[in-house]
């Protein structure tokens, strides 16, 4: 199928690929942080007396989605690290 390419560098630079794509994973979190942190503050502009509340839910909400990009991260980085050939 890819004459010219060994099937080594072939896996190579697909788990290059393959890192790539899980790093953006973090983009994806980064715009959930960014949408619930503004959220959060338009509610305590509408009741202050429920800040303590509204801010608790805000950072575990923050939490589990910061978990998403660094799952992708430790996936990316397994994926260039880790040698397929040297087992």
């Amino acid at each position: 199928m890819f004459e010219g390419i060994s099937s080594q560098a072939y896996v190579y630079g697909m788990s290059a690929i393959a890192a790539s794509i899980a790093v953006f994973t973090g983009f994806g979190a980064a715009i959930g942080q960014g949408l619930a942190a503004g959220k959060a503050v338009e509610a305590v502009g509408r009741q202050p007396e429920a800040k303590g509340d509204i801010i608790q839910t805000m950072i575990l909400g923050q939490a589990v989605a910061e978990t998403t990009g660094i799952y992708g991260l430790v996936v990316a980085i397994i994926l260039l690290i880790v040698q397929p050939f040297n087992l």
